[in-house]
C-alpha cells in the first residue's frame, strides 16, 4: 500500500516519534561525551535513516551534517552488502571521506543498524569532531598537509561492534593513534550510546504500529519533503546564473546554477585544480554545503529528509577543489564547504531581493589550541569555531556574533569551561567594533577573543577565510571586515595569520582571535541619524568615521 493509504494521525505520530528520537539521540551523546567541543560547542549531529540509507529525520546539531549521514550509511550499505553481513546489534563506523566518512578525519560517524526480528528496518548514525585522531599535528588538522595520510587515522567504513560486542583490537587501534586516548574512546561510547539508545526506540516503534506502517510513514514523508521543495522552485526565478568570486588565495570559485519547476542544478565543474594542502573537499561534502543553501531557499522551517533534496542536482569534476581525488589532504574541508554556501548565495541574493541577507562573515573559523595542561601534565586541545557577524537586508541590520552557515545550531565554549578543562585563560570576548559593513542597514558585528597562553612550547593551528576578500554588500552597502588572528607576543612583537599550524606559542602570549562585520546593505547616507547616533553611542562607529560616511556629526 502506498502511504496514502494509512491513517495520516497515525503516521504523523510515527514521524514525530522519529524526530523525538533524533532528539534524544542527540541529548544522550550530549551528556555523556567527554570533549567540550562535543557537549558544550555541540559540534555534531543525529539523524534517522530507512532500511536503504536515506535520510527519514534528522536530530539537532550542525547545518552542514544533515546531509553527511545518508551519504556514509548508504556506503557501509553497499560495503556490508551480503546476507549475513549486517546482523543486529553490529555498530559500525567510518571517517574517511574517501570511503563514506564525507568530511574529515576528525569527524567520526557511527552507524547501527534496526531490526525487528531478522528484517533491517532502519539506521541509527551520528558525527561528531574528535578532539584527535592521530597525524602529523596535535590536534589533527594541518595547514601544510600534503596528502590524507599526515592527517591521522583513516576508517574506511567498517564494522567495530558485531553482535554487541567490540571486535578485539578495533578500539586499540583508535585509542593508540589518539594523543588523547581517554577523550577519544569517552566520547565515542557516548556516540554508540546514542545510535543504541535510538535503535530501541525505533525498534518498539516499528513493533508497536507494524513495520509496513513504520516504512511507509518514513516513505510518505520524504514524499512530502520533495513536495515542499518542488512547490517553493514555484516560487524561485527560473533561469541561469553564474558568479566567479576571487578567494583570499587568488584564486577565482565559478558557480552555473539553473533553475526550473523541477530541478535545482548547481553545476561547479569549472573550478581549479585540487589543492596539494588541505584546502579541498570531497564530492559528498560539497553536496552538504549545497543543500545547507538549498534548504534555507526552499524549505527552511521544515524537517530535512531524504525527500527534500530529491530536485537538487550537483555537478563537479573529479580532481578539483570541490571534488577531491584520493589521497589529496582535505583536513580544512570546511572552508572550501562554506565556500560553496557562500558563493550559491551570492550568486541568488540580487535575484531574489528580500530573501537573502548580505553576506556574512562567512568562516568556520576554526581555532585549534593545544600543548601540555600546566595544572594536570596531560595533552589538552581546544577546538574553537567562531563567531562573527551576518549580513543586513532590507529593513534590518545584521546579527552580531552568530555562528557561520554551515555552523548554525552551535555555541561557543563558555570562558569558565575553557580554562577549567584546557590549559589557558580567557582574557577578553567582546565585540569588535572596528567598522565594516556600513550602509542604511549595517552589518553585524563581528568579536575579538583573547587566549592568554599559561605554559611555553603551546601550538595554534588555525584557517580561515573572508581574511583578504571581504564579506560582500548590497545595494551600494560597503563591505564587511576582515577574519584573521593576531598572536600578541610578551615582548611586545606580533603576528598576524588566516593559515597556519603547530604555531608556536609561550607562557603570556595571547592569541587574539578576530572575526569580521557581514556586508551592509544600500546607501550608508539613507542611514537614519538617530540610528548612527546609536551606533555611536555603542561604540559601533566613532564620531569621526560617523560624519565621513554617514553624514552625521554626533
Amino acid at each position: 500500500m502506498t502511504a496514502t493509504a494509512y491513517d495520516p494521525i497515525t503516521l504523523e505520530i510515527i514521524q514525530n516519534s522519529l524526530q523525538a528520537t533524533a532528539d534524544e539521540m542527540f541529548a544522550a551523546m550530549r551528556k555523556t561525551a567527554m570533549s567540550s567541543i562535543i557537549y558544550e560547542v555541540l559540534d555534531m549531529g543525529t539523524g534517522i535513516l530507512d532500511a536503504k540509507g536515506q535520510l527519514a529525520s534528522s536530530g539537532a546539531g550542525i547545518p552542514g551534517f544533515i546531509g553527511v549521514l545518508d551519504k556514509s550509511v548508504k556506503v557501509l550499505i553497499a560495503k556490508f552488502g551480503k546476507p549475513g553481513d549486517i546482523e543486529p546489534g553490529d555498530v559500525f563506523i567510518t571517517n574517511d571521506p574517501y570511503y563514506g566518512g564525507v568530511t574529515h578525519l576528525n569527524d567520526l560517524v557511527v552507524a547501527m543498524p534496526v531490526f525487528v526480528g531478522d528484517r533491517l528496518i532502519a539506521w541509527t548514525a551520528n558525527i561528531a569532531h574528535n578532539s584527535d585522531v592521530g597525524g602529523k599535528s596535535p590536534g589533527s588538522l594541518s595547514a601544510d598537509a600534503r596528502e590524507i595520510f599526515q592527517e591521522g587515522l583513516r576508517l574506511p567504513a567498517i564494522k567495530m561492534i558485531s553482535k554487541g560486542q567490540p571486535i578485539a583490537g578495533i578500539f586499540d587501534i583508535i585509542t593508540v593513534n589518539s594523543r588523547m586516548p581517554d577523550f577519544i574512546e569517552g566520547d565515542l561510547w557516548a556516540a554508540i550510546a546514542s545510535v543504541r539508545i535510538g535503535a530501541r526506540r525505533l525498534a518498539d516503534l516499528a513493533e508497536k504500529y507494524g513495520v509496513e506502517t513504520f516504512d511507509a510513514a518514513m516513505a510518505g514523508f520524504m514524499d512530502f519533503g520533495e513536495e515542499i521543495s518542488l512547490a517553493a522552485l514555484a516560487g524561485l526565478p527560473h533561469g541561469t546564473f553564474e558568479l566567479a568570486e576571487e578567494q583570499d588565495d587568488g584564486r577565482f570559485f565559478n558557480v552555473r546554477i539553473t533553475i526550473s519547476d523541477t530541478e535545482f542544478v548547481v553545476d561547479l565543474r569549472d573550478n581549479p585544480e585540487q589543492s596539494d594542502g588541505p584546502t579541498n573537499a570531497g564530492h559528498d561534502d560539497t553536496m552538504v554545503s549545497t543543500q545547507v543553501i538549498f534548504k534555507a531557499l526552499t524549505s527552511p522551517e521544515a524537517p530535512a529528509n531524504e525527500g527534500s533534496f530529491r530536485p537538487l542536482r550537483l555537478l563537479t569534476r573529479e580532481g578539483t577543489v570541490f571534488h577531491a581525488r584520493e589521497p589529496a589532504a582535505v583536513g580544512f574541508y570546511y572552508e572550501v564547504g562554506i565556500r560553496v554556501t557562500d558563493l550559491i548565495w551570492r550568486c541568488l541574493a540580487p535575484h531574489i531581493p528580500g530573501r537573502l541577507p548580505a553576506g556574512h562573515f562567512a568562516s568556520i573559523a576554526g581555532t585549534f589550541i593545544g600543548g601540555i595542561h600546566p595544572d594536570t601534565g596531560r595533552q589538552y586541545t581546544i577546538i574553537e569555531p567562531q563567531v562573527g557577524g551576518w549580513g543586513a537586508a532590507a529593513g534590518r541590520d545584521g546579527n552580531s556574533a552568530i555562528f557561520s552557515a554551515v555552523h548554525g545550531e552551535t555555541f561557543n565554549c563558555p570562558a569558565e569551561i575553557s580554562e577549567a578543562r584546557n590549559g589557558l585563560t580567557i582574557d577578553r570576548m567582546e565585540i569588535n567594533c572596528d567598522g565594516g559593513g556600513e550602509g542604511e542597514f549595517i552589518g553585524g558585528r563581528g568579536i575579538r577573543l583573547d587566549y592568554r597562553i599559561r605554559r611555553d612550547d603551546s601550538f595554534l593551528t588555525l584557517g580561515y577565510t573572508r581574511s583578504r576578500i571581504l564579506p560582500w554588500a548590497l545595494d551600494g552597502g560597503r563591505e564587511g571586515s576582515a577574519n584573521y588572528a593576531l598572536i600578541l607576543r610578551k615582548d611586545g612583537s606580533s603576528e598576524r595569520f588566516a593559515y597556519g599550524s603547530g604555531i608556536r606559542v609561550d607562557r603570556d602570549d595571547v592569541i587574539r582571535i578576530v572575526t569580521g562585520a557581514g556586508g551592509g546593505f544600500g546607501d550608508p547616507k539613507k542611514r537614519a541619524p538617530e540610528k548612527v547616533l546609536a551606533d555611536v553611542r555603542n561604540g559601533y562607529l566613532g564620531p569621526e568615521r560617523a560624519a565621513e560616511i554617514y553624514g552625521v556629526t554626533p
